[in-house]
């Protein structure tokens, strides 16, 4: 029976109850439509444990892998792809039909409480992972969803807050990621955020739903809400949104069939929203396996190889990782060694299948002797006493490993700081005063401040929040079984004041304003000058790569990027070639430079790789608020190659053919816009000369300074003027002819 048959079976109150959910994480089960199960999360499958004892964060166990904020790390689009594949394959075997993932919101401050559900602070790093993460689930019956559609970068007031942000920039960078994952990786639910944008809520945002996502962006999936974001279910159909979650909304229900009853709502768009739920349900049923299993050893095993991949070595002076496998003493050093910091809080929580620490694993990588002193109580509750021994132990021992962290980074709640608790980087400075061969691993959800305290530290490990199997990661990386690859995928300033958005955060009396408009992360620190810590895309290997000469060529569909990188060392190593672009002379208001591509390359010892990246053209535009359309500005484009946005080694150049951006001239156009436009001046300066101003007149500088900015209606303003609104109205009719 098709869709429409389907409907045509469903009452007005069948169809509404069919928009809602059942309960907390099915669908409504409607006149023999089955129920399907939609869970949480991101980097693991968040299934609600049954029973009358279990709390709101319960769940059966899964395989805890990286969470965003470390996946993002990665660089790698494959890696992604996998994690994704094994989370489907999860899913599938738990009977989940949908997982709520991937985020795809910028960390647009580095104080966001859920910024470790997030790749990067950059839409094209975000998108082309999230694009594969998606591919990876869905490749395996089950459904993404795609979150939090959008401008969903705060937890200050988050159900609430009217995030304000110019078109061009929300579009250039904030829908940037969006954008590409529904265009190239087809999810099969778009989940709407909490949040308000420019003053109305998302979930009634029928731009957002339904003129931006379907009608340009072609989306054929389902929109669904998050979790208690509908206001107004009648107002939130007819935007555009399909699905409100959770369930039951009796009284919701109730209000949609009045609608439809009272002319209030077009029947069309309740049929509309229930047909996409049945189609949604559909699709689940088909990618359905009740025997699916999965192997747990392996997905736990992928974990600890994205886990390794997610490590960013930041300081290594005197090359004093790699530790030794023997013979060196190693004192471990911090609560988190034993018990980890290994994901956030909130609804992306997991309960592991199995959880290694890094403590055991550095044990069991080492022949050497191993001690261990917790040096700090979780819950800040020490007299100093754990301090001292830590300063001891650390005195005895070959080498010091220092692990410190942030305290909690979690949903509902922004961060206040950027600094750790203060009594870690005082054990800190007094372990490396005991022992310079100290080495710090750090355990966080999104960054914290290094300075000054790292100038000190011969060797520092950011290790993010790894998931379950984070412990053996890093003791892999200090031990040089993996040679460290990660990039940041978030700027680390000196101070929280150096940030971009540092002085439009977190809003008042209920907005936000994104006054930093495009210039968020990187690109606000490169446009400013801004001395950093570490800069976005930076990261150390225990080898060194060096970079031929770059040529650009432009090819069919965008441009071409190559570069010869040479191992240079005596260790195989990865290399994450990164391409910043820029348009020298624009026209437009841009950015020093932006990231136009990356290539994750494995190079063995010795050897040179010819590393390729490909620029779409698509990922060359712009959004040009006046045209209300993506443009490619023509000319010059230059592309820099290097290992960070502020370690860039070679660059090429290449013209591009731009697209037509000819604005139309009207009565508004001011007289410099007129001049500028061949067509325009031609027709201004004979309307002079016939009016007796004489040929040329607007070609005298003074003149030309004078009046550019006037527009041409103004000039009828003026007394004796013979420019009045009739001669207006023929000067457009003719330069338009």
């Amino acid at each position: 029976m098709s869709t429409d048959d389907r409907l045509s079976h469903l009452s007005p109150a069948e169809k509404a109850a069919l928009t809602g959910g059942g309960d907390f994480w099915h669908t409504a089960a409607v006149a023999g439509v089955p129920a399907i199960t939609l869970t949480d999360g991101p980097h693991g499958v968040r299934l609600q444990r049954a029973g009358d004892d279990a709390g709101l964060l319960d769940s059966e166990p899964a395989t805890c892998f990286p969470p965003a904020v470390a996946l993002g790390s990665t660089w790698d689009p494959e890696l992604v792809h996998r994690v994704g594949a094994a989370l489907g394959e999860e899913a599938r075997a738990m009977g989940v039909s949908v997982l709520l993932g991937p985020g795809v919101n910028l960390k647009r401050t580095p104080l966001g409480g859920r910024n470790f559900e997030y790749y990067a602070e950059d839409p094209l790093l975000t998108g082309v992972l999230a694009v594969e993460w998606v591919r990876g689930l869905q490749g395996r019956g089950v459904g993404a969803s795609l979150k939090h559609f959008a401008v969903n970068s705060q937890e200050t007031d988050r159900m609430r807050v009217s995030a304000d942000v110019d078109e061009r920039t929300l579009r250039e960078v904030y829908l940037r990621a969006f954008r590409r994952v529904v265009r190239e990786a087809r999810p099969w639910t778009v989940m709407c955020a909490y949040n308000k944008v420019n003053g109305v809520h998302a979930s009634e945002h029928r731009w957002l739903l339904t003129e931006v996502l379907r009608d340009e962006w072609g989306f054929d999936g389902l929109v669904v809400s998050d979790w208690g974001a509908v206001v107004d279910r009648v107002a939130a159909v007819r935007a555009g949104l399909d699905l409100t979650m959770p369930g039951p909304d009796t009284a919701g229900d109730e209000a949609l069939v009045r609608a439809v009853e009272d002319g209030a709502l077009d029947p069309a768009a309740l049929d509309t929203a229930a047909a996409r739920v049945l189609a949604l349900v559909d699709r689940a049923v088909a990618g359905a396996d009740p025997g699916a299993t999965y192997d747990v050893d392996a997905h736990h095993a992928l974990a600890r190889e994205a886990a390794s991949r997610a490590v960013v070595l930041l300081r290594n002076e005197g090359g004093l990782l790699p530790l030794p496998r023997e013979g060196a003493s190693v004192a471990v050093i911090g609560e988190h060694a034993r018990t980890p910091r290994y994901q956030g809080g909130g609804s992306s929580r997991v309960t592991p299948t199995r959880l290694d620490d890094a403590l055991s694993e550095i044990t069991a990588l080492t022949t050497a002797p191993v001690a261990f002193a917790a040096g700090y109580a979780l819950d800040g509750d020490d007299d100093g006493s754990l301090a001292d021994e830590a300063v001891e132990t650390a005195r005895a021992a070959d080498v010091a490993v220092v692990f410190i962290g942030t305290a909690e980074e979690t949903e509902g709640r922004d961060r206040d700081s950027l600094d750790l608790p203060p009594a870690r980087v005082a054990l800190v400075e007094r372990v490396v005063a005991a022992n310079p061969r100290t080495v710090v691993v750090l355990s966080n959800g999104a960054v914290v401040r290094t300075a000054p305290w790292d100038r000190a530290v011969p060797a520092l490990v950011e290790a993010w929040l790894l998931g379950q199997a984070g412990g053996g990661a890093v003791a892999d990386v200090l031990f040089g079984v993996v040679n460290p690859s990660g990039r940041l995928a978030e700027t680390i300033p000196l101070a929280l004041a150096d940030h971009p958005s540092h002085l439009d955060f977190p809003g008042e009396a209920g907005h936000v304003r994104y006054g930093e408009g495009l210039h968020i992360g990187h690109r606000g620190f490169d446009a400013r000058g801004q001395e950093v810590a570490y800069p976005f895309g930076f990261g150390l290997s225990y080898t060194t790569f060096s970079y031929g000469a770059a040529t650009a060529s432009e090819v069919d569909g965008g441009v071409e990027v190559r570069v010869p990188v040479t191992n240079d060392g005596d260790r195989d190593g990865r290399e994450v070639v990164q391409v910043y672009g820029s348009v020298p002379g624009s026209a437009v208001r841009r950015v020093p430079r932006e990231l136009k591509g990356f290539a994750c390359v494995d190079i063995p010892a010795g050897r040179t790789a010819e590393v390729v990246v490909r620029v779409p053209r698509a990922d060359l535009e712009h959004w040009d608020p006046r045209l209300g359309r993506w443009v490619v500005e023509g000319g010059e484009h230059v592309f820099e190659v290097g290992a960070s946005s502020r370690d860039l080694r070679t660059s090429a150049a290449v013209v591009v053919e731009g697209d037509d951006t000819r604005v139309p001239l009207t009565a508004d156009s001011t007289l410099g816009e007129w001049r500028a436009d061949p067509r325009g001046a031609e027709v201004l300066e004979q309307a002079f000369a016939e009016s007796g101003g004489g040929p040329g007149v607007l070609a005298d500088p003074q003149v030309s300074a004078f009046l550019g900015s006037l527009p041409l209606s103004r000039l009828g303003s003026f007394p004796g003027s013979p420019f009045d609104a009739g001669v207006v109205a023929e000067l457009v009719a003719r330069v338009e002819s």
